[in-house]
């Protein structure tokens, strides 16, 4: 199995920390940074490559990462020059990646089973699978419904409940095919284009833990969190023997190789 991490993003809602580390870089309860984690489980997950995505800081990634040996992984590298949005990077390495591919955002925290993510996605052949999660948005306002000038209700500073996207996907490389190489796409472009095309995305639906920590709120969240998570979140840490050849401590997560 094989996965696309997006590391490239700039981190702006992260400044100051951003400045000076990439995003996937910076530290989760002062031991591991969010990347190593990601890398971490999906190695115990049974993904034996990953291509990362880099752009802004990118070095200093490729520099930590290097060929993702201690983690039992085949890392390899694709440069954005520029912003590409979430899908851009993508095409410029179509040729390379397999018929169905996982694709991440280098900036979670979860403990979702992407292998089971990407074995429903392979086994039911959609364009594209989308990991959602259910998030709740206050709104400090009296919200009214209006028509016609005149208001036909009225909801006191109501709780709305959406699904949203956690930044996982299972991507079938098909759905490329008709995107130009170097040409900037964002997800959001191309789940509406397969709408309008009548191929709907397929929904993954998570209600594990996730945080998306590029917001500093939930940033913050995930340090004061990780001690109490990080059995969940690392149980069955890889190891490599003085040989070189990848060990597995503890349980192992689903998928195979």
């Amino acid at each position: 199995m094989h996965a696309v991490i997006l590391a490239g993003g700039k981190g702006v809602r992260l400044r100051p920390y951003t400045t000076t580390l990439p995003k996937p870089l910076v530290p989760i309860g002062d031991e591991y940074a969010i990347l190593e984690i990601m890398l971490h489980q999906l190695s115990r997950q049974g993904f034996r490559s990953v291509t990362l995505a880099i752009g802004h800081l990118g070095h200093l990634i490729r520099s930590y990462v290097g060929d993702g040996s201690r983690w039992g992984l085949r890392v390899d590298y694709a440069v954005e020059e520029a912003p590409l949005g979430t899908i851009g990077p993508l095409l410029t390495m179509r040729d390379r990646l397999p018929a169905e591919f996982l694709v991440a955002n280098g900036d979670i925290l979860t403990d979702i089973d992407f292998a089971a993510l990407l074995l429903e996605h392979a086994a039911t052949r959609p364009p594209l699978t989308v990991a959602t999660y259910a998030r709740k948005v206050a709104i400090d306002f009296g919200v009214l419904t209006t028509q016609a000038g005149r208001v036909i209700g009225f909801s006191e500073k109501p709780t709305l409940d959406y699904q949203v996207s956690m930044g996982v996907y299972g991507v079938s490389n098909e759905a490329l095919a008709k995107y130009e190489p170097g040409r900037a796409l964002g997800f959001d472009q191309l789940v509406l284009n397969l709408l309008a095309e009548g191929r709907h995305p397929r929904e993954y639906r998570f209600d594990g833990y996730w945080l998306d920590i590029g917001r500093p709120d939930d940033y913050d969240r995930a340090n004061a969190e990780f001690s109490k998570l990080r059995p969940q979140l690392m149980e069955g840490r890889v190891a490599v023997t003085a040989g070189g050849t990848p060990g597995q401590n503890g349980s192992a997560g689903s998928g195979g190789a």
